[in-house]
């Protein structure tokens, strides 16, 4: 069974939104600080959500205002609301949980999904 697992991508015109979810199968009391980071071609993988056990979020600039972290714990899950996308956006998404309170460094996670497809159009 893989620890993380992402669904909701697809493609979305400019302007448009998105919701993807990441289903956990390891324990939230291990590794309860969650994010989300994405991939384009030829680049290096970038940080754009994170929620820490205490609810507290942490964003990057180009996000901000745009996109929302949030978590079920009781699910094992979490989710980011993606508002307002733009081309530049367009990324494979992957989500990430590990055990330092947000960090927005690769290194820091533990446990990876195997990345869901996000194209905005313009």
């Amino acid at each position: 069974q893989e620890p993380l697992v992402e669904s909701g991508g697809g493609l979305v015109q400019a302007g448009g939104s998105l919701i993807l979810s990441c289903a956990a199968s390891i324990r939230f009391w291990d590794y309860g600080n969650l994010a989300w980071f994405r991939q384009a071609p030829g680049t290096e993988r970038k940080f754009v959500a994170a929620i820490d056990w205490n609810g507290d979020t942490y964003y990057p600039d180009p996000v901000t205002g745009r996109f929302t972290i949030s978590r079920d714990d009781a699910k094992n899950m979490f989710y980011l609301h993606m508002n307002s996308l733009k081309p530049e956006d367009t990324a494979v998404y992957y989500c990430a949980a590990g055990r330092v309170a947000g960090t927005r460094h690769v290194e820091n996670y533990d446990y990876w999904g195997q990345g869901t497809q996000v194209t905005v159009s313009s």
